[in-house]
This record gives C-alpha cells, structure tokens and sequence, in this order.
C-alpha cells in the first residue's frame, strides 16, 4: 500500500508541470481591444492593414518579449503583422496560393508535406524580407505545419 502511495506522489510534480505549461500556452498570447494597443503600434497597424478588414487584434509573448498582431484579410487571404511595443514591424505572414509559388517551393512543400494535404500557405516576412514559406497540413485528421526557405530549401531552424 504505502509503495502505490509513494508511486502516485511521484507522479504529483509531472502533473503540476503539465498544468503550468498548458496556463502558460494559454496566457501567452490574448485577444485584445484596437484602443489597447500603444500609440506607435497602433500608427504602424493603420499602415499595415490599409485596405484590408481587420479581423482582430492579440498581445503576447514571444521569447519573453511583449509582441502585438494584428489579423486582417484583404481580398480574402489572410495577412497578420506582428509589431514590437515601439511600433516597429516584427514579422508579417501573408496568405499566398499554392499554384503561385515558384515549382521549387511548391514541390519542396509537397515533399514535406507527405501524404498529407496542404490546406495553406504563407509567406513568412521578417525585417522586410522574405524568410520562409509555411504550409498547413493535415494528414489522417492530424494538423501540422511544414516550412521551406524562400527558395525551397530546408531551413537551419523553424522561422
């Protein structure tokens, strides 16, 4: 009795860490109000979704640092900025066709896909340059995402 007893406290520690990495996924990133967002973030969300709908706003942490997007859509793709404290632009992912990406990127996105579907693309844009392509996959009811770099390489690291 007393070894079970023992054996499920053990188990205690794994618990709390698990709740404790599910509150902080969860608080990592909130939907907010336009009027939350500081004035400079607020200035360069105006120029990025000029001519698009606004579909929301969010705040969160990235690396510990504070960040803001912004979700709009214009001419019914998605295009979400994420803007530093300060107003400047941290990182845009724009929707974009699978038949519009060059072959290279197209089958390099196939190939990494698998035998899954592709269901989205983005560009992944950083410091105004072109960094990666993302897709959204789902294979047997599962999703997940697969990425290439700008000209359908393999990536040292997940942009």
């Amino acid at each position: 009795m007393e070894s079970a007893v023992l054996s499920r406290l053990k188990e205690i520690p794994v618990i709390v860490v698990g709740i404790c990495l599910a509150s902080a996924s969860l608080a990592a990133e909130r939907k907010i109000a336009k009027s939350d967002l500081p004035a400079a973030v607020a200035k360069t969300a105006a120029q990025q979704s000029a001519g698009a709908t606004v579909t929301g706003y969010s705040k969160g942490t990235e690396d510990g640092k504070l960040e803001y997007e912004v979700q709009t859509t214009f001419n019914g793709h998605s295009k979400d900025v994420t803007i530093a404290p300060e107003g400047k632009l941290i990182e845009t992912e724009e929707q974009v066709s699978l038949g519009d990406l060059p072959a290279n990127v197209k089958a390099a996105l196939q190939s990494k896909a698998g035998k899954g579907k592709i269901t989205k693309v983005e560009s992944l844009t950083k410091n105004g340059a072109l960094v990666a392509y993302e897709a959204r996959v789902v294979t047997a009811g599962k999703h997940s995402e697969v990425q290439v770099g700008p000209n359908g390489q393999a990536l040292a690291h997940e942009e």
